[in-house]
């Protein structure tokens, strides 16, 4: 799994492209201050082990995160290009749903982008040393 979080002060997004063919509605354009942007790659090596080591290893690192950003707000993002390898979208979607379980059950606020489409992204992220970190979980 990849990770690449951002700290931002305001994040929106807008959908634009429909990209997997049973993709649910995905709703209104929608925007976030203050919180956690991770864009996350699930890899065809995370499905040899199961949904919830996975989805540990990834809110460990996204509570650490915010923790360290001081805020509750986390933005998880579906983002397939971190690296070659691609998890199905069924473990994919299920370590999200998971993760934001999770993280709801310890008073984070958390948001999915809407799951099968490309969307317009408008990012205002401070450069500061740990507004931007990258991992391979």
């Amino acid at each position: 799994m990849k990770v690449l979080v951002f700290y931002t002060q305001s994040f929106s997004y807008n959908p634009s492209e429909k990209n997997l063919e049973d993709a649910p509605d995905p709703g209104e354009a929608k925007s976030f201050e203050d919180c956690i942007l991770a864009f996350i790659q699930i890899e065809e090596s995370d499905e040899e082990k199961d949904v919830k080591s996975r989805e540990k290893k990834l809110v460990n690192h996204l509570k650490w995160t915010a923790r360290k950003n001081n805020t509750k707000n986390v933005v998880l993002h579906s983002f397939a290009h971190l690296s070659e390898s691609k998890a199905t979208v069924e473990f994919t979607k299920a370590v999200f749903d998971a993760a934001q379980a999770r993280l709801e059950k310890v008073d984070h606020q958390v948001a999915q982008t809407p799951f099968g489409y490309f969307l317009d992204l408008k990012i205002d992220a401070p450069g500061f040393s740990l507004a931007r970190i990258w991992a391979d979980l």
